[in-house]
């Protein structure tokens, strides 16, 4: 079985991150979503993967190379428009031959996996098997109807009076068969070849479509309140490990982990945290879920339930919380007169003291 791994989305709702950064980039527990997604696939024993890219190409590639530092084979497949998740399976044909398939959203945050539901799709082989989970409001979501038997009635999306609460989680197992359904169908009203067009035409052929529903969480990174909640749900899965320097000053307490050549000096860190390879921590307070990305300074600062990205510098801003700061960002406190010195970027948002 292969794998098509989607990450041509621009990424809208994350600007103005998404400006400079692929969304499919923005780490989680200091490791990129994509990476996440790529050992998600490992842990179902595929290793042939496609990656679907559109906008700046060679920054994933740069993050990924050829996947071998990752144990996987990665081939790239240039979508110049985003023409919906259909026409990427199309794109992707000569790469996929008439192998069988799972495609994954590369925004994706699923973190107890779908090993079982792999070996269930190999084993019974259905035309198409797609991962559903129960939300509380399914207008917002591609809904399956099916039966006692899993069996998939009805593809509806965004209903305004839904039948079902099982979403579309953005994992679909496939065989060949989807290549027919893709050619057979056209662009829908927004201009896009949809996946759930696709797999009704193949319900409505009468081919075996499953759905199987996924309890564990689930989230796609798609906007900064949802990166945060999978940092911390991703942070709260790990094991402490310290491979930098730890004073004598300096407390760790919890699940911290604290990357090689990366210095804690006179500062507490309470988990679960990590800390980036290279970065230096110093007369600071670091809270729970709060990951610091590689190379970032933080002097003289309290932060927690926040996201430092590589190269950020933080000081002497006496809290900050529920934040995300991009690369190389410098963030200081204050004048001592109180007033603020902003330098914002487009589609940005700042909250300040009042």
């Amino acid at each position: 079985m292969k794998a098509l791994v989607l990450s041509g989305g621009m990424g809208l709702r994350l600007r103005p991150f998404s400006h400079s950064l692929p969304k499919q980039l923005i780490p989680l527990a200091n490791k990129p979503v994509l990476v996440h997604v790529i050992e998600a696939l490992k842990a179902l024993d595929v290793t042939e993967i496609g990656i679907v890219v559109g906008e700046r190409p060679e920054k994933i590639a740069a993050v990924l190379g050829d996947g071998a530092e990752l144990g996987v084979r990665l081939t790239y497949i240039q979508q110049d428009e985003p023409l919906g998740l259909a026409h990427c399976v199309a794109i992707a044909r000569d790469f996929l031959g008439d192998d069988d398939f799972v495609m994954y959203l590369g925004d994706n945050v699923l973190t107890n996996g779908v090993v079982e539901m792999a070996r269930e799709f190999r084993a019974r082989r259905p035309t198409a098997q797609l991962v559903v989970h129960q939300v509380a409001d399914p207008r917002a979501f591609g809904v399956a109807e099916v039966d006692e038997d899993g069996r998939v009635l009805r593809l509806v999306e965004k209903p305004e009076d839904p039948a079902s609460d099982l979403a579309l989680v953005g994992v679909y197992f496939f065989t060949p068969a989807i290549h027919e359904a893709v050619a057979a169908i056209g662009a829908s009203a927004r201009g896009e070849l949809e996946i759930t067009d696709a797999i009704q035409w193949l319900v409505e052929s009468g081919a075996d479509v499953q759905a199987r529903t996924y309890t564990g969480y689930w989230k796609d990174a798609g906007r900064i309140d949802d990166v945060l909640a999978c940092n911390r749900e991703l942070l709260d899965g790990i094991k402490p490990c310290v491979d930098g320097e730890v004073d004598a000053e300096s407390e760790l307490i919890g699940a911290v982990v604290v990357e090689a050549g990366a210095r804690i000096v006179r500062s507490q860190i309470i988990g679960p945290a990590v800390v980036g390879a290279g970065a230096l921590i110093e007369g600071s307070s670091i809270g729970p879920h709060t990951s610091i990305g590689e190379d970032c300074l933080l002097r003289g600062t309290e932060v927690s339930d926040t996201i430092v990205l590589a190269r950020a510098s933080v000081e002497g801003v006496r809290s900050i919380r529920g934040s995300v700061i991009g690369r190389e960002a410098s963030v200081t406190a204050a004048s001592a007169d109180g007033s603020h010195r902003l330098i914002v970027g487009d589609h940005a948002s700042v909250e300040v003291a009042a």
